[in-house]
C-alpha cells in the first residue's frame, strides 16, 4: 500500500516495523531484528523509551505550539544546556540537519557579508561529504549522485579533497567566507578528519576570518563518545549544526555559534515556523541531561572500543573485509565487494545494518546497546560472511 500514496523516494527494506524497544524492532509478523541502523543514527537512547515519553505526554498536555513570536521555558533551557556544553553562545533551532546546515550556510555569509561586503561568500566543502537535500545543500555536498537533475544549482561552492592541506590552501582566495566540514564523512562511509588536518584548518581560518563550520548532524550528541565529534579533536568551530539524536526520533535540528557570529542575524534575517517547539524541546532537554550522566559517554566510547575490537578479529578470518573504523558507536566496515548482500543476509537472521557508498557497512547502534548485543550482532555477521566463504 504504501508503495502506490508515498514518494518513492527511499529504496526501502521489504519489512515494516510496528514496535520497538531499546535496540530491538519487531515487524508487523512479529520477527524480531537487533537494530544496527538506529533510524540512522538518530534513536541514541533506545526506541520507546518510557522516560522520554512521559516527558512527551506531559507536555503535549500543556503546550504543543506558539510559534517563535513567543518565548517557551524549554526552548531557553534546552538553549541554555547546549551553550553550557559547547564552545557556542547562540542556538538557533529548527527541524532536520538539513535545515540546520540551511542555517549555517545563511549566516556564514551574513557574516561576512556585513563585515566585507559583497563578493566574500564562497564556501569550500569537501568532496564525498554530506550536508542535506535540499538545494543549497546539495549544492554545498561532495557527492555528484545526489545532484543528478537539478541543475542550475546554488553558485559559491567548491570542493576539495577531505583530509587534504594542501589542496584546501589552494582553493582559498578572498571570495572564500567560510568552511564546513563533517569531523568524520557519515554518509561518505565513516572517514575520520585527521586531528593535524583539523588543527591547520582552524589555524587557517583565524588568520584569515574565515568561519569554520562544522556539520555534526550524525556525529554529534554523544555518537563518538563525546557530546559532540569537535571535543575528540580538541578544535572548535565557529558554527556547529545538530539534528538525528537531538530529540531521540522527534524532528530536530539546531545551529550553534559564537556570540561574534550569531550577532549577524538579526530579526527577521532567519526563523523556523515549528522550531523548537515546547514537545520536543522537552523530549531534548532530557535526552542532553541523560548523556551528560556520569558514565554514559565514557560507556559509549567502551562500547564502541568492543566493537571495533571484535570486528577487527573478524577481519583477521574473512579476507572480504578490507578495513574497520571509526570512533564511539559511529563503526564503518570496509568490504572489498558491494555490500547489499550482507545487508539481505542480515536482516534474514535479525540483524539491521546499512550500506552506505556501495561497499561500507555502517553501524550507528542506539547509544543505550549493550555488550551482549553487540557480540550478537558480530556473530550474526560471522556466519553471514561464513556462509559467503562456503
Amino acid at each position: 500500500m504504501a508503495d502506490r500514496y508515498i514518494f518513492n523516494t527511499y529504496k526501502r527494506y521489504p519489512i515494516a516495523i510496528v514496535r520497538g524497544k531499546g535496540s530491538v524492532l519487531w515487524d508487523e509478523k512479529g520477527k524480531e531484528y537487533l537494530d544496527f541502523i538506529g533510524g540512522i543514527a538518530v534513536c541514541s537512547l533506545g526506541h520507546a523509551n518510557p522516560i522520554l515519553a512521559k516527558i512527551m505526554y506531559e507536555q503535549a498536555q500543556e503546550l504543543v505550539h506558539t510559534s517563535n513570536l513567543f518565548y517557551t521555558r524549554p526552548q531557553a533551557e534546552l538553549a541554555k544546556l547546549i551553550v553550557e556544553n559547547s564552545f557556542g553562545d547562540k542556538v538557533f533551532f529548527c527541524n532536520s540537519g538539513a535545515e540546520a546546515n540551511e542555517a549555517a550556510i545563511k549566516l556564514c555569509r551574513k557574516y561576512s557579508y556585513e563585515k566585507y561586503g559583497k563578493g566574500r561568500h564562497v564556501i569550500i566543502s569537501a568532496h564525498n561529504s554530506f550536508h542535506g537535500r535540499t538545494i543549497a545543500t546539495i549544492s554545498a555536498t561532495g557527492q555528484e549522485k545526489v545532484k543528478y537533475g537539478f541543475d542550475p544549482l546554488l553558485d559559491g561552492f567548491r570542493f576539495v579533497e577531505f583530509n587534504d592541506i594542501n589542496a584546501l590552501n589552494n582553493a582559498i582566495d578572498e571570495s572564500v567566507c567560510g568552511i564546513i566540514l563533517e569531523p568524520i564523512q557519515g554518509e561518505g562511509g565513516v572517514i575520520l578528519a585527521s586531528q593535524d588536518y583539523l588543527e591547520q584548518v582552524r589555524s587557517i581560518c583565524d588568520e584569515k576570518d574565515i568561519l569554520l563550520i562544522f556539520d555534526e548532524v550524525q556525529v554529534g550528541m554523544g555518537r563518538t563518545g563525546r557530546l559532540f565529534a569537535y571535543e575528540n579533536f580538541g578544535v572548535a568551530p565557529d558554527i556547529m549544526t545538530l539534528a538525528k539524536a537531538i530529540a531521540n526520533g522527534l524532528p530536530m535540528g539546531a545551529m550553534v555559534a559564537t556570540e561574534r557570529v550569531a550577532t549577524a542575524f538579526g530579526a527577521g534575517a532567519h526563523a523556523s515556523t515549528f522550531g523548537g517547539g515546547p514537545v520536543i524541546c522537552s523530549v531534548a532537554l532530557k535526552v542532553l541531561e541523560l548523556m551528560l550522566q556520569e558514565d554514559f559517554l565514557s560507556g559509549v566510547k567502551e562500547k564502541g572500543e568492543f566493537f571495533r575490537s571484535h570486528l577487527l578479529r573478524l577481519k583477521e578470518t574473512c579476507p572480504i573485509i578490507k578495513d574497520v573504523r571509526g570512533m564511539g558507536l559511529i563503526v564503518g566496515m570496509e568490504l572489498s565487494e558491494p555490500g547489499d548482500w550482507v545487508v539481505k543476509a542480515s536482516m534474514a537472521k535479525g540483524l539491521l545494518v546499512n550500506c552506505t557508498q556501495d561497499r561500507i557497512l555502517r553501524f550507528v547502534p542506539p547509544l543505550t546497546v549493550s555488550k551482549k548485543e553487540i557480540s550478537t550482532a558480530v556473530n550474526i555477521l560471522a556466519q553471514v560472511l561464513e556462509e559467503k566463504k562456503s
